[in-house]
């Protein structure tokens, strides 16, 4: 059973940068879609970002294509989120997420395995 495990999440101003770290254990992650979700207060969970096992292909909402980026280390069963140029409705709760395969990455049902979310605050 693969435990996930976020962090980096904290407060940021409007324009600025943070970088959230997944670590997983249990297993490795290289057998793993890996992915992030967010849900803000009210809102359903909506996809961010996804990356293949290898890390050759990465898919992002469009909300955030251009200012995220997706990365993992294998060896390291690690999997990242580089926020840049943040904005307030950037808040919210980050989850990391993981699955067999790669089909439908963006649909929250199809994930096996979640984390427990990070809390990222964006002031205007």
């Amino acid at each position: 059973q693969v435990q996930l495990v976020e962090s980096g999440g904290g407060l940021a101003q409007a324009g600025g940068s943070l970088r959230l770290s997944c670590a997983a254990s249990g297993g490795t992650i290289s057998s793993y879609g890996m992915s992030w979700f967010r849900q803000a207060p009210g809102k359903e969970r909506e996809f961010v970002a996804a990356i293949t096992r290898s890390g050759g292909t990465s898919y992002y909402a469009d909300s955030v294509k251009g200012r995220f980026s997706i990365s993992r280390d294998n060896a390291g069963n690690m999997v990242d989120l580089q926020m840049k140029s943040l904005v307030p409705e950037d808040t919210a709760v980050y989850y990391c997420a993981g699955k067999v395969g790669w089909g439908a990455p963006a649909v929250v049902g199809t994930y096996n395995y979640w984390g427990q979310g990070t809390q990222v605050t964006v002031s205007s």
